[in-house]
């Protein structure tokens, strides 16, 4: 199972990459997550310019036998939605890489590291 070092997780499997300018992040759902939901057909997220609390659903993932919502891992606010998810599939070929979800401002950004690192989130998962 792929869990890279340099992001942070949650414990309902969401990932958080904090960028450069380090106010603004993308937000996924883990290896781990697209491969117990199976085959992603629909990744319905809350449009640009929504304002969330940390824990606050921005959307939901659906699969095949599944629907699971998603949570975001901090309080923020969404810039942008992936345009490449309207090709759902691209969340269980590159959870990590193109099938981010959105791109987020940082309310906060001290909250990130209250989040698990890649060490923490594998003794979760049991890798």
């Amino acid at each position: 199972m792929n869990i890279p070092e340099h992001l942070r997780y949650t414990k309902d499997h969401e990932w958080i990459s904090v960028q450069e300018d380090g106010t603004t992040a993308l937000v996924g759902i883990t290896d781990f997550a697209q491969s117990e939901l199976g085959d992603i057909v629909f990744v319905e997220t809350k449009p640009a310019g929504t304002s969330l609390d940390e824990h606050d659903a921005f959307g939901t993932v659906e699969a095949v036998k599944t629907v699971a919502d998603l949570f975001a891992p901090v309080s923020c606010e969404i810039l942008e939605v992936n345009e490449a998810l309207d090709a759902a599939e691209i969340v269980n070929s590159d959870p990590y890489g193109d099938g981010w979800m959105v791109k987020v401002a940082l309310k906060e950004p001290s909250q990130v590291d209250g989040l698990l690192n890649a060490s923490a989130y594998r003794e979760l998962v049991g890798e």
